[in-house]
């Protein structure tokens, strides 16, 4: 039997109404289900990535105890050496350099941006500092040799060419505009009502800010500066081409080192034989270094929801 013809205008606008919903339906159900496979993706890949350095770590430890491995005071593979101790060590001291210089300048410039800078300097200094963003690591490396470490001679005459000080310079420009955009952001999204009203109570602008402002977006600030740490930690040309790529166990900014990053790429760029203990060591100080990172992360998911707040 045919359908019925629809003989009137409401009839035809019902049935348009219903093939517009059907149409939208059919949408979101792609949208949902391309979400949901992008979500699908990125937890295998991690799940893999989890997989492969703990398959491949697996050996290493088989011969090499836990114990010596994380108190091992020398790192030597080719001498039979494997304590990351000291690559730990040079990691640390370059990541909390890079702190104490990323962070403060960062929070002071977010700040400036987002309470006392004009707009026509926000739009021009926020996109300035983001493009810093954008250059090759590379770059940064050769800024250190070339200008940083000579810079540093001048001051510490025993600094040793290749330091770990040049290297937490580096870096923590590196991280600057990531803590700076990240703090401003997490500042300008607090209700301007909040300050307001302080300055209405009769605090100044530097008060309202100090007292109202950065304890609303605190949650916001401390992300960023878990994210910076954690692109510290990560960091692989620049350290490499500033810090050197000799194992030290040291406290000292001025000595050399090696990070556990350049030395997983020193290690893998030349033709290193499958199976071997040196090949093994590589995933043991990647699985290490995805702990510190994964550690970083949980701990800065614990703090923003601790002190999240939402404004309506």
């Amino acid at each position: 039997m045919a359908a019925p013809i629809p003989n009137s205008a409401g009839d035809r606008a019902a049935i348009m109404l219903r093939s517009k919903r059907g149409n939208q339906r059919l949408i979101e159900q792609f949208i949902q289900g391309g979400t949901f496979s992008a979500t699908l993706v990125s937890a295998f890949t991690t799940i893999g990535i989890v997989v492969v350095l703990l398959l491949n770590s697996l050996p290493f430890f088989q011969q090499v105890s836990v114990g010596e491995f994380l108190t091992g005071r020398e790192w030597q593979p080719a001498g039979g050496k494997f304590g990351i101790l000291p690559l730990v060590s040079s990691t640390l001291l370059i990541t909390l350099g890079s702190a104490f210089i990323s962070i403060p300048l960062g929070l002071m410039v977010g700040i400036f941006l987002a309470e006392y800078a004009p707009r026509k300097v926000r739009n021009v200094v926020k996109p300035a500092l983001e493009l810093l963003a954008g250059v090759p690591t590379v770059v940064y490396g050769y800024f250190a040799l070339t200008v940083v470490t000579p810079f540093l001679r001048g001051i510490f005459p025993t600094i040793a060419p290749l330091n770990l000080l040049a290297g937490a310079i580096v870096v923590g420009i590196m991280t600057l505009p990531l803590v700076s955009s990240l703090c401003e952001d997490a500042i300008s999204s607090v209700p301007r009502s909040l300050p307001d009203g302080a300055v209405a109570m009769g605090a100044t602008k530097f008060e309202s800010i100090k007292d109202v402002v950065i304890p609303a977006a605190l949650s916001g600030i401390v992300a960023s500066f878990i994210l910076a740490i954690s692109r510290a930690v990560g960091e692989v040309m620049a350290v490499a081409m500033a810090a050197g790529l000799m194992p030290n166990l040291t406290a000292n900014f001025l000595d050399g080192g090696m990070t556990m990053t350049a030395y997983i790429v020193n290690t893998s760029k030349g033709d290193l034989p499958r199976g071997g203990i040196d090949y093994f060591t590589v995933f043991a100080v990647g699985l290490t270094l995805f702990f510190i990172t994964l550690g970083l992360n949980l701990l800065a998911n614990k703090f923003v929801r601790k002190y999240r707040q939402v404004y309506s």
